[in-house]
């Protein structure tokens, strides 16, 4: 039986469970693919609980048709860790100033709610404090699991985030293993966690097919955090034993900075990621809900899951 592990994207969640379902039933939207139909296993990587103390419960934002606006509440504290080298250091800052984040300002409270709700209703483009906090959480996650920093989101819970991150995923994946093929589908800071399990996690299991969608890896000052990386052997060959398909949409604000993989994630010094254009629909281009209901995005996970989908 074929096995599908998700990994889920930046900021708050909701709960794990809930999460999955959605992810399955934005796939299988309006004559989609339909996992449980077609007798697909899976899980989801959820991580949200390592950064903040509870779900998000505002359920409606990702059941609208148009899917989820990340309003991106709580505190960034983009500190540095004690004992990082300079050149961590510098590695940090240089993706804080491509994201247009300045580590050393207080970060731009929300606006009021008049505006908030203009944006989700998709009234308006992506406003300046919005792209502004959502770059400030990819370099806020960044930072904290690259560094592996501590997170404590709850008096019983205490993590080093890259390791605690890292478990779940290999935890997944050795859920799948067995069942072929086994095929992950990450989003926005998922896709990093992804590829560096895949890389530098020595008993990380085969995967069989990778989607990326919304991906960040493209910049250059993300990929420097990964110590073996390099553009003519990126690719995580030891680990990926299939094909690696990139999503994007370049009106993105995450991905939309260097949105195709194929140049810098070779194998032996030929490209092999395929990167596909998936142009989704008003102003919040980001959304996992609306990549999911692509139909390039469902095709290529038909084919990796050797489904039969038109």
């Amino acid at each position: 039986m074929a096995y599908v592990v998700f990994v889920h994207g930046l900021d708050n969640k909701p709960e794990a469970a809930y999460l999955q379902q959605l992810w399955k039933r934005k796939l299988g939207h309006e004559n989609g693919l339909d996992l449980d139909v077609n007798g697909v296993g899976g899980s989801m990587v959820y991580w949200a609980d390592v950064f903040y103390p509870e779900p998000d419960t505002n359920l409606a934002a990702y059941e609208r048709a148009a899917g989820e606006i990340e309003l991106c509440g709580g505190p960034l504290s983009p500190c540095a860790p004690e004992g990082a080298s300079p050149g961590e250091l510098a590695r940090l800052r240089r993706l804080a100033d491509r994201c247009g984040v300045d580590l050393s300002a207080p970060e731009p409270t929300l606006p009021d709610a008049e505006e908030i709700a203009a944006v989700q209703q998709e009234r308006v483009p992506v406003p300046a404090w919005l792209r502004y906090r959502v770059m400030a959480r990819l370099v806020r996650d960044a930072h904290h699991y690259f560094f592996n920093l501590e997170s404590a989101p709850r008096a019983e819970a205490r993590y080093r985030a890259r390791d605690e991150i890292r478990r779940r995923f290999v935890e997944a994946l050795r859920a799948g293993d067995g069942q072929r093929p086994l095929v992950a589908v990450t989003h926005s800071m998922g896709t990093m966690i992804a590829y560096d399990c895949l890389k530098h996690v020595a008993d990380c299991p085969p995967l069989d097919g990778l989607i990326t969608v919304g991906s960040p890896l493209g910049l250059d000052e993300v990929q420097d955090f990964y110590p073996s990386w390099s553009k003519d052997d990126g690719f995580p060959s030891e680990r990926l034993q299939g094909p690696w398909v990139n999503v994007f949409d370049p009106l993105d604000v995450v991905a939309g900075l260097q949105p195709r993989l194929a140049p810098d994630f070779r194998r032996r010094g030929e490209p092999v990621v395929d990167d596909v254009r998936e142009d989704n629909w008003g102003t919040w281009r980001h959304s996992i809900s609306k990549y999911l209901q692509g139909q390039s995005l469902r095709s290529h996970v038909s084919r990796m899951l050797n489904l039969d989908w038109p």
